[in-house]
């Protein structure tokens, strides 16, 4: 497995549209393992694949404190949400950055897993907003989206200084 470098807010991967996973090959299944020791590595909870540079709806999530329930979404869709919520949110393409984002606090979701077979899971909490999050990244949009127009020039001011001190 391999560490992947992961693409910053600013990078054009990250508003690119995302093509379908059409068949789940060795390198379909490499590119999962990677992303999850990348975000292991982070350390993270989720990661998409446009956040390493693969314009592919593919993504990879573990809420897990001990790391041990990987879950590799390809070709995931919300398919049901109830019970919003506004949670501090954060995300490795934002290091540093965290804001408060309305999602669904219990979310269903269909994806493929790697096997092929077409699985639905339902979260709550965390896991709800985790699926929500790197879906999201699968359909070019951004948690830094869902905040106020002001909020988000205050956020995008603050990483313009951080470029230009380096801390980006």
């Amino acid at each position: 497995m391999a560490r992947l470098q992961i693409k910053k807010y600013g990078d054009n991967i990250l508003r690119k549209k995302n093509e379908h996973v059409a068949e789940i090959t060795e390198e379909i299944k490499k590119l999962a393992a990677d992303m999850l020791e990348t975000m292991y590595a982070a350390p993270g909870v989720g990661l998409a694949a446009p956040q390493v540079g693969v314009s592919l709806r593919l993504c990879v999530i573990d809420v897990d404190p001990d790391k041990k329930s990987p879950l590799v979404m390809i070709n995931p869709e919300v398919t049901g949400g109830e019970n919003a919520i506004l949670a501090e949110e954060g995300c490795l393409s934002f290091p540093g950055v965290y804001e408060d984002v309305k999602r669904f606090g219990k979310v269903t979701a269909e994806y493929t897993d790697l096997t092929g077979r077409r699985k639905k899971v339902e979260g709550k909490g965390f896991l709800a907003k985790a699926i929500q999050h790197e879906i999201d990244h699968l359909d070019s949009k951004l948690f830094i989206d869902y905040l106020p127009d002001w909020k988000r020039k205050t956020v995008e001011k603050e990483i313009k200084r951080r470029k230009k001190t380096g801390e980006w």
